[in-house]
Order: structure tokens, then C-alpha cells, then sequence
């Protein structure tokens, strides 16, 4: 019987390990990304930005808050960018930051 708890004590910490690094890539995604978009927008202050980005971050689970607050930052500073290419930015900037976060 031990043979199964330590098995399912390893599945579950694997578990939560794999949960707070993608936690951690995503926290690292929109950070990357807010970066991105402050530079397009010319954001006076891109660090404030960083901290609005991680804010509506927390409205919602998933990603389609990050995607409604900069595809409308972008939209309201007149940048002709597609939601495909934020779309894009955003899964190249994911990609980015599970390899950042992975090397650490």
C-alpha cells in the first residue's frame, strides 16, 4: 500500500510543481508583453504599465483579460495592430518565458 501513496505523493508535487511554473511563465509572459506594448505605445512609464498589465491579469482566469486590457491600450494610442498579432506576441512571449523560467 505504501508503494501507491508514495506514487500518488509524487504525482500530486509533480503536479503542483508543474502548476507554479506555469504560473510563474505566465507572470513572466506578461510581463514581457506589457514591456512590448509600452514600447509600441510609447507609454510614458513602462514599468507602471508592467503593474496595469499584472493587475488585469487578475480580473479573470485565462489570458483574455491580459488580451482585452493591451488590444485596447493599443487600439486607443491608434497603433494598427491586429489581435492576431497580439495573439502571436503573446504565444512567442509564453514561449520565451518557459524557457526563461525553466533555466532558473
Amino acid at each position: 500500500m505504501s508503494g501507491f501513496d508514495d506514487r500518488k505523493k509524487a504525482q500530486e508535487a509533480k503536479f503542483a510543481h508543474d502548476a507554479q511554473l506555469r504560473f510563474k511563465a505566465e507572470a513572466r509572459r506578461n510581463k514581457l508583453l506589457a514591456l512590448w506594448v509600452a514600447e509600441l505605445i510609447g507609454h510614458a512609464n513602462p514599468d507602471a504599465y508592467v503593474a496595469e498589465v499584472i493587475a488585469a491579469d487578475f480580473e479573470e482566469a485565462g489570458d483574455e483579460d491580459v488580451f482585452r486590457k493591451v488590444s485596447a491600450d493599443i487600439a486607443a494610442a491608434g497603433k494598427g495592430t491586429t489581435e492576431n498579432e497580439i495573439r502571436e506576441k503573446m504565444a512567442e512571449l509564453l514561449a520565451l518565458a518557459q524557457e526563461q523560467v525553466l533555466s532558473e
